[in-house]
């Protein structure tokens, strides 16, 4: 799912600890989606995209 979604494997972090950073926030972005019962986390993405203050209400912080 990462890679269909994210397109992890066009990435360009090849070195030191990005590659596993950038997984790790993949990670956390695709949990929250799920946890928030989310049916398609790749709609989801591009609407939270769109609007700066759905991922802060998503994770509660708004």
């Amino acid at each position: 799912m990462r890679d269909t979604t994210f397109a992890e494997d066009a990435l360009q972090l090849r070195t030191g600890n990005a590659p596993r950073t950038m997984a790790t926030w993949h990670n956390l972005a695709i949990g929250a989606l799920r946890l928030a019962g989310t049916p398609n986390v790749a709609t989801a993405l591009r609407a939270n995209s769109r609007d700066p203050k759905r991922p802060l209400a998503l994770l509660g912080l708004k």
